[in-house]
């Protein structure tokens, strides 16, 4: 379905301003032609985080956690209760609300590197609709300076093109740092593939360990009559089949084995290297987490004494991981949101409803409220907060100089 999106009103274009090397990033990669991303996104995807549960509890963890966090839409002077983009954020389309939305998106750049947002418009000032496109179906077309000028949306053998317009893109595309790509991020599932091929190694050994009786295999060893004796092929092959029918699986597992005819077992303890065999897939699984920047200890990896505590560690996590990647995420959303619409606004996160951060937060308002040499205006500043009115400003400074 081809959905209809905004165009600003003709008028009067600016200068445009272009680095010098785009023409050379155009060069490379082909101005007007499709810049096709290097990975299997798919294959990523379905190995790393469908078939992995340490990959799959990462992307959830950090989705989950960052589509909660409440946001804040404001403007130079004015932070907004109500207003049409606030409205549009939290039911931003029929199936979806902010959250959901929210997550798809954070989830796509985990997985992908890359995320795309479309907005949906009615030939007025805002949209009314926003969707999350999946990356794996979105591809960049550059032009001449290198800049995108249409990103081509793919689903089987049907295409439809976004067109950006007078420098206003319908696609809000937020991407991670890549330092061999100009047009596509890094995906951490990418950075940690290698452990994700270890660890899902080492839970395929697990299941066929169990698939084989839970234990480690041993040794039939056949003595003739005269002890140096050799089975007939027929002997040979009917032991195979009733091992295989009768004592290989779980559902045979602890059933006792009948040997005949001078057959003897010798079970075999497990190996160095079979012991070993856990800790390697212990590894792998806190490289995995590493990636996504997850402390081993949320996700319960035993052998992780990195933080001292839960707590210490949910804090951590939402410092270095979250909180980062919400700013960006809705950093490029309220830029792009202003350039549609025409109005300066900003859009981040509310980090005084953070739980996580609530004790940084109070002291940080106390150390602010406490400092005697700042005035209201550099105050609020630093809390993050928009600048009162002038009169609200005078009215203040002469409420202070009456007291």
């Amino acid at each position: 379905m081809v959905l209809d999106f905004l165009k600003r009103n003709a008028g009067t274009v600016p200068e445009a301003k272009a680095s010098a090397t785009g023409p050379v990033v155009a060069a490379m990669s082909g101005a007007g032609r499709v810049a096709w991303s290097p990975r299997d996104t798919g294959t990523l995807t379905r190995v790393g985080f469908t078939n992995n549960p340490v990959g799959f509890r990462s992307v959830k963890l950090i989705a989950e956690a960052a589509s909660a966090l409440p946001m804040i839409l404001q403007n130079a002077t004015e932070r907004f209760d109500v207003h049409p983009l606030l409205q549009v954020l939290s039911r931003p389309n029929p199936v979806q609300g902010q959250a959901d939305l929210m997550e798809a998106l954070y989830a796509q750049i985990l997985l992908s590197g890359n995320g795309y947002v479309e907005a949906v418009g009615d030939g007025n000032s805002a949209p009314v609709e926003l969707h999350v496109l999946r990356s794996e179906r979105m591809s960049l077309i550059p032009g001449a300076d290198g800049w995108p000028v249409a990103y081509e949306y793919a689903v089987g053998g049907r295409k439809h093109r976004f067109h950006v317009t007078d420098g206003i893109s319908p696609i809000c595309h937020i991407k991670s740092f890549h330092p061999s790509d100009d047009h596509y991020g890094l995906s951490p599932i990418q950075a940690a593939a290698t452990a994700i091929d270890v660890h899902n190694s080492a839970s395929r050994w697990s299941k066929g360990l169990l698939d084989n009786a839970a234990r480690p295999s041993g040794a039939i060893v056949y003595r003739g009559s005269d002890g140096v004796g050799q089975m007939s092929a027929d002997q040979y092959d009917r032991l195979l089949t009733e091992m295989e029918s009768h004592h290989q699986g779980a559902r045979n597992a602890g059933r006792p084995m009948l040997l005949e005819g001078g057959l003897d077992w010798k079970p075999m303890g497990f190996s160095p290297s079979d012991m070993e065999f856990q800790k390697t897939k212990e590894s792998a699984a806190r490289e995995i987490a590493l990636a996504f920047g997850v402390p081993p200890m949320l996700l319960g990896i035993p052998g992780d004494a990195t933080y001292a505590n839960y707590q210490e560690a949910n804090r951590a996590f939402y410092r270095l991981t979250v909180l980062p990647l919400v700013s960006k995420v809705t950093g490029a959303l309220g830029h792009w949101l202003s350039e549609i619409t025409g109005e300066a606004v900003t859009l981040k996160p509310d980090l005084d409803q953070v739980p996580a951060l609530a004790a940084e937060r109070d002291a940080q308002w106390s150390r602010v409220a406490g400092a005697e040499f700042l005035t209201q205006a550099e105050k609020r500043a630093m809390l993050g907060l928009p600048q009162l009115a002038e009169d609200d400003v005078v009215s203040t400074e002469e409420g202070e100089g009456d007291a």
